[in-house]
Formats: C-alpha cells, structure tokens, sequence
C-alpha cells in the first residue's frame, strides 16, 4: 500500500510547477554563490572551500528551505480543495502510510536538489578556474545535507497539512531558514531544525565532520523528523474519527 502512496505522490508532481523551482532556485543559488566569490576572491583564499561556502550561504539559509516548502505545499494542495480530504480518508490506507508516502517522495527530491547542488559546484568550480581537485568532504556535506533536508520536509509536511493555505507554510519555510540563521551564530543551530541545512551542508566553513560532531547532528534530524511525524499521523487519525 505504501508503494501505491509513493506512485500517486509521483504522478501527481510528474507535471507539477515545483520542477521550476527544483531547477531554477539551486541555479540561482550557484550563481549568486559563484558571483559573490569572484568578487571577494583576494579574501576568499580557499578555492573549492571558499566557493562552497559561498553557495551553502545562500542555499542553506534561504534557497532550499523555501523550495522543500513549496513541495510540502504541492503535496498538500490536492487534499485541501472541495471534499478531497473526506475521499482520501475513505480509503482503506492507514494514516502512517499517506504522511510515511509524501515524506518519501519528499526526501526523494531532496535527494535530487542535492545532486544538483553538487554538479552545479562543480560546474562553477571550473568556470571560476579552480585548480586542484574537488574536496573529498562534498558526498559528506551532500549526504548530511539530504538528512536536514528530510527534517525540514517532515516539518513542512506537518504545516502544510494542517494549514489550508499554499502560501503560508511555504513562507513559514522562509522566515525558517532566516531565523535558522540566527541560531546556527548563536551557536544554537541543533536545537532549530531549519538550522540543520547550514551545520550539515559545513556552510561557512563550521566544520561538522568529525563523527563527534556528527552523531549530535544525525539525532537532531531523527528528533525533527520523528516528533512531526508523529505528530502529523495522531491528526490525520483524528480527523479520520471526525
């Protein structure tokens, strides 16, 4: 059944709008990245570093944040018209499944959005005339950056299913990512789940990739995911009693 759930979230995005914001916000964010680093080159003195850092900054922070809130949004916005919600929870699906289904599909192209951000680091590595190799940290900084992205998503997820409006949580997601920011310079950014992009992304160069710092930053993104989850699957049962 979980597989059926996963199926329908795909064929209802297959022509969905959130594909121009799945290409255009991580090349935005790139470009930005990019620009803002040739001209701070004489103070950006790490190469590949430097220009990760760069991209991270404006990804992290503001660009994927709000794109996971779009799609959270999309997944929700069929539910929400006319008498969709009464048919969806007349189905013989339990209410695990059709929140376990759209965080799937969820993490899927969060998985994809960090793909792309790394090809497109690359692609720019070499356009500003990098030498040297690419750093080896980039699957880690990828891989731990897909983690906080699923959190983001699970919460987002929960908003966007308990707020009718498209537009809300999908801004929800941005003011998110700037308050994310505040943490992450308090030091605080573990305890704040949009933070979790910049710490595990290592955006500005914070350095979360020992496995000291790791094992602190994989629970956050467990606690992030799980509690919205849970959270989420006890309000689609009651309103499934309703």
């Amino acid at each position: 059944m979980l597989f059926a759930v996963v199926k329908t979230e795909i064929i209802k995005l297959r022509r969905a709008p959130v594909w121009i914001a799945f290409f255009t916000l991580p090349l935005l964010a790139s470009v930005m990245g990019t620009f803002n680093y040739l001209q701070n080159i004489g103070i950006l003195t790490k190469e590949w570093y430097s220009l990760w850092t760069q991209h991270t900054i404006f990804s992290s922070f503001f660009f994927l944040p709000s794109l996971i809130g779009v799609l959270c949004a999309y997944q929700w916005r069929l539910e929400h018209r006319e008498n969709n919600w009464n048919s969806l929870l007349t189905f013989p699906i339990s209410a695990q499944t059709i929140f376990d289904g759209k965080l799937i599909v969820s993490a899927g192209l969060v998985i994809l959005t960090q793909l792309l951000t790394g090809v497109l680091f690359m692609i720019c590595g070499k356009y500003a005339g990098l030498s040297g190799e690419v750093p080896s940290d980039l699957p880690h900084w990828l891989l731990l950056g897909a983690f906080a992205g699923i959190s983001i998503a699970s919460v987002q997820l929960t908003f966007s299913m308990t707020i009718k409006s498209f537009a809300i949580p999908v801004g929800i997601s941005l003011i998110g990512g700037i308050i994310g920011l505040a943490m992450v310079n308090s030091g605080r950014g573990l305890f704040f789940p949009y933070s979790l992009l910049a710490l595990g992304m290592d955006a500005n160069g914070m350095g979360y990739l020992t496995v000291q710092d790791t094992l602190p930053f994989l629970a956050s993104c467990v606690v992030f995911t799980g509690l919205p989850m849970v959270f989420a699957v006890q309000w689609l049962k009651k309103k499934d009693v309703a």
